[in-house]
C-alpha cells in the first residue's frame, strides 16, 4: 500500500550549499558497487564468456575480409597479366558466407551478453531499492528534520536510476572492451608486428588525452547529481505548499530560489557534458592519425611483398576496432564518473547512523503500565543550545497530564524525548521504574498511541487507514473503533462506506473527518500511553465537540499527554504542566493554577481578552 507522508512547506531549500562539491572517493565507491556485483559471478563469467564469442568472431571478420580483396586482387592481376582465369567467385562466394555466418554468431552472442547484463544490473538496482527502503525505517528522527524529503526521495529515484542506466551500458562495453583489444591486438600482429608497433604507439596519446578530460570532468558529474536532489527536493516542497506558496505570494521568492540552484545544475551538467563531448572529436583525430601510419607503412610493405594488398585493408578494419574500444573506454569512464556519483549518494545514505531499536536483555513491554517518572531531564538538539532545562516530573497511571506554555517551550519536545525520538543529554524518564533506554524502541513506541494536530492518511480505503492502529484486526474491530471515535455513521453516508478510497491527500473528507478517523486508529490500537497534540485546532466548534468525546473515550484509563495552546480544553486535566523556556514554571490543577494569579493565570486570561484596535 502507498502511504502518503505529510511534509513541510518551506518556499524553497533556502539552505541549498553553492559551494563547489568536494572531490568524491572514485575507487572507494567503485570497490563497494563491484561487493553488490560479487553477488552474480555465476552471471558475469557467462557474461565474460560471451563476449569473448562475439569479440573472436568479430575479430577473425577483418582477416576473412582482407582474403577475399587479396583474391580478388590477385584475380584481376592474373586476368590482365594472363597468368590465370580471372576472379574465382565460387571461392569468394564461400568467404563471404563463412563471414556472414561469423558475423550472425557474434551478434547472437552479444545478445545474450546484452540480456545477462541487463539483468544483473537491474537485480543491483533492485537490492539497491530494498536496501534504501529499510534504511528509512531505521534512521533516527534527527535525520529527517534536518534534510528536505525531496532529497531523500531523489536518491530512491534520479541516483538510482542513474545507477541501472550506467551499469546497463558500461559492464558489457567494459567486458568487450577488453577483449577486442587483446584479440585485435593478437591479430594485427599476425599481420605485421611492424605496423602493429606504429598503431600502438598513439595508445599513450590517448590515455593522456582521456585522462585529461576525465580529470576536468569528475567534479562537475558530481556537482551534477547532487544538484539534482536540491531541485527535487524545491519542486517537491513547493508542490505540496502551493496553497501557501499562493497564499503568501511566494511565487517569486520561489522562483528566484529554483533559478538559483537550477543555474548551478545547468552549469555543472553542461560542463560536465561538453568535457565528455570532446572524447569522440578527440579519438577521431587520434585514430585518424592512425590510418595515415597504417596507409603509408602498408603500401611500403606491400612494395616490400612482406604483406598482401588485402592485409592493408584487414589491418586498416582492426586499426578501428582497436580505437573503437578506446573511444568507447572514454564513453565509460563518462558513464562511470555519472554512476560514481550517484552511487556515492546511495551509499552515503545506507551508511548514515542508524537509530539502535534493540538492547541486550530488554524490558518486557508488559512491564508498562504508565507510571512516569522525569528526573531532572536535561536536552538541546546540539550542543550548544539547551531547550529542556532539568525537567522534573511524576505522572501516576490514567492522569490526564496537559502540557502548555509559549510557543518554544519546549512541549513537543518533552513528547519526543518520551518516545525516544531523541534521547536525553542528562537526567532519566523512567516509566514504572524503568529507565526507558531500558526498552527496546518499537517494544516501547508500540505502548503509544498519537493524534497530531496534522493528519496522517494514505491513498487506500478508509477500512484499512483505521487499521494501520492495528493490521491484525478484524473488520467488526474496525468498525467498533469507528463507533467509539464517533465517526461509524459519518462513514456509512458515503457512497461506499468503509471501502471508499481516500485521495492521495485525502481532500476528499473534511480535516474534522480525517481527525476522527485517526481517533479511530488509535482507539483500535489500544495503547498504555496517549499523547494527544492539538488534536482540536483546526476543526469547527461542532466538529471540536465530537473530536473531544472520541478524545475523552480514548482517555479512559489512560496515561495521557495533552499538548495544548487552548486552554479551555484543558480544565479537566489532572495536572497541568506549565512550560517557559524548557523549564516547569508552575505545576498543578486549573483550580490551584488560577488561584495563584502567576503564569498560568496570565496565559490563561490572555485567551479572553479583546485584542486592542
Amino acid at each position: 500500500m502507498s502511504k502518503k507522508s505529510k511534509t513541510k512547506t518551506p518556499v524553497g531549500d533556502k539552505n541549498s550549499p553553492m559551494s563547489t562539491e568536494k572531490a568524491k572517493d572514485f575507487k572507494g565507491t567503485m570497490k563497494k558497487l563491484f561487493t553488490y556485483l560479487g553477488k552474480y559471478k555465476i552471471q558475469l563469467f557467462f557474461v565474460f564468456l560471451f563476449a569473448i564469442g562475439s569479440s573472436v568472431f568479430s575479430i577473425v571478420g577483418p582477416k576473412i575480409l582482407g582474403n577475399a580483396t587479396t583474391e580478388i586482387f590477385n584475380g584481376l592481376i592474373g586476368k590482365v597479366l594472363g597468368t590465370s582465369a580471372g576472379v574465382n567467385f565460387t571461392k569468394i562466394s564461400g568467404i563471404l558466407l563463412t563471414l556472414l555466418g561469423l558475423y550472425l554468431i557474434s551478434m547472437i552472442f552479444s545478445y545474450i551478453q546484452g540480456i545477462i547484463v541487463t539483468g544483473v544490473g537491474q537485480n543491483v538496482t533492485y537490492q539497491l531499492r530494498k536496501q534504501i527502503s529499510a534504511k528509512i525505517h531505521k534512521l533516527p528522527m534527527n535525520y529527517f528534520e534536518s534534510r528536505t524529503t525531496g532529497e531523500t526521495l531523489s536518491k530512491v529515484t534520479n541516483d538510482v536510476d542513474t545507477i541501472s542506466q550506467a551499469m546497463d551500458q558500461s559492464l558489457a562495453q567494459i567486458i568487450s572492451s577488453v577483449t577486442l583489444v587483446i584479440g585485435v591486438i593478437i591479430m594485427m600482429f599476425t599481420i605485421s608486428p611492424l605496423m602493429t608497433f606504429a598503431t600502438l604507439l598513439i595508445v599513450p596519446l590517448s590515455v593522456v588525452l582521456i585522462a585529461v578530460v576525465i580529470s576536468k570532468s569528475q567534479k562537475h558529474f558530481a556537482r551534477q547529481q547532487e544538484y539534482l536532489g536540491h531541485i527535487n527536493g524545491q519542486v517537491e516542497e513547493v508542490y505540496g505548499g502551493h496553497d501557501v506558496v499562493t497564499i503568501f505570494n511566494g511565487k517569486e521568492e520561489a522562483l528566484k530560489n529554483f533559478k538559483e540552484t537550477n543555474e548551478v545544475l545547468y552549469t555543472s551538467a553542461w560542463k560536465s557534458q561538453f568535457l565528455s563531448g570532446m572524447m569522440h572529436p578527440i579519438m577521431m583525430f587520434v585514430g585518424n592519425i592512425g590510418y595515415v601510419m597504417v596507409s603509408i607503412l602498408g603500401g611500403w610493405l606491400v612494395i616490400q611483398n612482406k604483406i598482401q594488398v588485402g592485409d592493408i585493408l584487414s589491418f586498416t578494419q582492426y586499426v578501428r576496432n582497436f580505437m573503437n574500444p578506446i573511444a568507447q573506454a572514454a564513453q565509460v569512464m563518462n558513464l562511470l564518473q555519472s554512476l560514481a556519483a550517484a552511487a556515492e549518494r546511495v551509499f552515503g545514505f545506507l551508511e548514515e547512523e542508524e537509530e539502535v531499536k534493540t538492547i541486550e536483555n530488554p524490558v518486557s513491554q508488559d512491564e508498562i503500565n504508565g507510571n512516569i517518572v522525569f528526573k531532572d531531564v536535561s536536552f538541546g538538539y546540539n550542543e550548544n543550545k539547551t531547550v529542556i532545562n532539568s525537567f522534573s516530573a511524576q505522572v501516576k497511571k490514567g492522569q490526564k497530564i496537559a502540557i502548555v506554555g509559549p510557543t518554544g517551550a519546549g512541549k513537543t519536545t518533552i513528547v519526543k524525548l518520551l518516545m525516544r525520538f531523541y534521547d536525553v543529554n542528562k537526567g532519566s524518564i523512567e516509566i514504572d521504574h524503568h529507565n526507558i533506554k531500558d526498552f527496546d524502541r518499537n517494544a516501547l513506541r508500540d505502548q503509544f498511541g498519537m493524534v497530531l494536530q496534522d493528519t496522517w492518511l494514505y491513498n487506500d480505503t478508509i477500512r484499512e487507514n483505521i487499521r494501520y492502529g492495528k493490521l491484525t484486526s478484524t473488520n467488526d474491530e474496525v468498525e467498533d473503533a469507528a463507533i467509539s471515535a464517533h465517526v461509524d455513521h459519518f462513514i456509512r453516508t458515503l457512497p461506499e462506506g468503509y471501502d471508499m478510497v481516500l485521495n492521495e491527500e485525502a481532500d476528499n473528507i473534511s480535516q474534522g473527518q480525517k481527525q476522527l478517523l485517526t481517533i479511530a486508529r488509535v482507539i483500535l490500537k489500544d495503547p498504555k500511553i496517549l499523547i494527544l497534540d492539538e488534536a482540536t485546532s483546526s476543526v469547527d466548534t461542532r466538529t471540536e465537540i465530537l473530536i473531544q468525546k472520541a478524545m475523552d473515550h480514548l482517555m479512559e484509563g489512560r496515561t495521557s499527554f495533552i499538548i495544548a495552546h487552548r486552554l479551555s480544553t484543558i480544565r479537566n486535566a489532572d495536572l497541568i504542566l506549565v512550560m517557559d523556556n524548557g523549564d516547569i514554571v508552575e505545576q498543578g490543577n486549573h483550580e490551584d493554577l488560577l488561584s495563584k494569579n502567576g503564569f498560568y493565570s496570565k496565559l490563561y486570561n490572555s485567551q479572553f481578552e479583546e485584542i486592542p484596535e
